[in-house]
């Protein structure tokens, strides 16, 4: 099963990711992961909350623009060639990565990746079989 990510548009302007996380912390929502990606005109940030359907809500009731997406989240070993070995089995699934991005959940913890690919699904059952431990929950 995927984990649930939000998407969400933000202008380019000094300020505006720190109303963002204001508003998740005023709400009380737990921010597990987080990666920001930016255009001339605007940013994309993509997170993992706690209760992301009630983000969601609570973003549209703000007027922030956002959506909702299924995502997966691995946790290779932590060794290394681990995460090379993640995307080569979904390479040869013929598994399209579309992005990545990586958090910890407690300092000195494993490191989790979050990945947007082609079938989640499929993907899932591939790495699974190869003992990936794929996160269910976060």
């Amino acid at each position: 099963m995927a984990i649930r990510q939000l998407s969400v548009f933000i202008p380019n302007k000094p300020g505006k990711l720190a109303e963002l996380t204001k508003l998740f912390f005023d709400e009380g929502f737990d921010i597990r992961a987080i990666s920001v990606y930016d255009t001339a005109d605007f940013g994309i940030l993509r997170t993992v909350v706690s209760n992301p359907d009630k983000a969601l809500a609570t973003l549209a009731e703000n007027g922030v623009v956002a959506k909702m997406s299924d995502v997966l989240a691995v946790n290779p070993e932590d060794r290394r060639g681990s995460l090379n070995e993640v995307f080569t089995i979904l390479a040869n699934e013929g598994i399209s990565i579309e992005y990545v991005y990586s958090f910890v959940v407690e300092k000195g913890q494993d490191q989790y990746f979050v990945l947007q690919v082609g079938d989640i699904e499929k993907a899932e059952k591939a790495l699974e079989s190869h003992s990936v431990e794929v996160i269910r929950d976060i």
